[in-house]
């Protein structure tokens, strides 16, 4: 998810993303398939913009995506879906989401 004022970048920390008021936090990492962040979204609905591929993995919870207007997708635990690069999606979280999220 791609609203975060910290890069993705190869360090020694772990980069803390905050987005709408803390309600969607994430911790950047580097992991064998490259830059992933680790987090979670607070039952609720978001929008986010992608600069890269990005893979998401549910790891609890459900949500629902819908991409530049397109159809409503469900989502669940052990769920993988992918978001094009450029590109707004929006996501209603149902319950409390954990995932982690690969950016290509």
């Amino acid at each position: 998810m791609s609203s975060s004022s910290s890069s993705l970048g190869v360090t020694d920390k772990v980069s803390h993303n905050v987005y709408f008021d803390g309600k969607v936090q994430s911790l950047g990492i580097e992991t064998e398939k490259g830059a992933a962040t680790v987090g979670v979204m607070k039952k609720g609905t978001y929008v986010f913009n992608t600069t890269s591929l990005e893979t998401m993995v549910i790891i609890s919870g459900e949500m629902s995506t819908k991409v530049d207007g397109g159809d409503w997708l469900t989502h669940k635990r052990d769920d993988t879906f992918e978001i094009a690069a450029h590109k707004s999606f929006e996501v209603m979280c149902a319950t409390d989401v954990a995932y982690i999220c690969y950016y290509s």
